[in-house]
């Protein structure tokens, strides 16, 4: 029994030593207010947006192409204020998907490029099937004659690809209006400014039709079909109007303050 004491300590003898060890290999921390963290190297790779805004001719800042819709050759050409629309509109139906859209085998071209923004337009709605028997977009030609396209439920389905609201803005579209949008293409519509994604009361894709010339108003929440002359109801942008005025997230980030301009 006296060898064991010798070699094991009492608890008295333990606890002093661990209370010893302990507060001999215990650093105090400090308050937060004066931590310091490494400052981040300006060469550090940053997230950069898909698209150079700065590069894009945005539809407010483009003319849209003249038109001469069929049995309407005394229309004036199309116009674009912040808040009017004014054109010729083309026709489509539910579940139209990026695809259609924009086919993948031209997701190539990069729209910071404006030789090859242009040739987005030329493949704008190039994937519909030929039940649409009205192309888009002529052959030869990298602008439609339709400024605005009108769709059912669904609008935008599909991939994810930002080129598909980009294709549409290359062509002249200034506005989308459509039942209901699905919400990648409707973010992608706003981020990057090309087009506005404009939302129905009722199923206008079944009440007009392409060559209807039409005016939107978007302050008023209208669609005014000279065609037919009835006026339909639209839904309010909301807050993604002003971003997408700005010409893009990014563009109205720098408006507003938020980065450097």
């Amino acid at each position: 029994m006296a060898a064991s004491a010798s070699i094991i300590p009492s608890n008295a003898t333990a606890t002093a030593k661990f209370r010893a060890t302990s507060t001999a290999a215990t650093t105090p921390l400090s308050p937060p207010s004066v931590l310091k963290f490494p400052s981040i190297s300006p060469n550090y790779p940053s997230t950069k947006p898909l698209i150079s805004h700065s590069a894009l001719p945005h539809f407010q800042h483009k003319p849209l192409s003249a038109v001469t819709p069929p049995n309407a050759s005394s229309t004036p050409p199309p116009t674009a204020t912040a808040s009017t629309f004014h054109g010729v509109c083309y026709v489509v139906g539910d579940n139209l998907d990026t695809d259609q859209i924009i086919p993948a085998e031209y997701l190539t071209l990069v729209p910071s490029n404006p030789e090859e923004y242009k040739k987005l337009g030329s493949y704008a709605l190039i994937g519909l099937p030929s039940s649409y028997q009205t192309r888009f977009v002529e052959p030869g030609q990298f602008k439609s004659n339709y400024s605005i396209v009108i769709g059912g439920d669904n609008f935008g389905c599909g991939s994810s690809r930002e080129h598909a609201p980009v294709a549409l803005g290359a062509a002249g579209v200034a506005a989308v209006v459509a039942e209901s949008y699905a919400r990648i293409f409707f973010r992608n519509s706003v981020a990057t400014g090309e087009i506005y994604p404009l939302e129905s009361e009722g199923r206008l894709c079944e009440e007009c039709r392409t060559g209807d010339v039409v005016t939107i108003e978007v302050a008023d929440n209208k669609l005014i079909n000279h065609t037919t002359g009835k006026e339909n109801k639209l839904k309010p942008i909301g807050d993604a109007g002003p971003v997408i005025e700005a010409g893009g997230i990014f563009a109205y980030a720098r408006k507003t303050g938020m980065i450097p301009a």
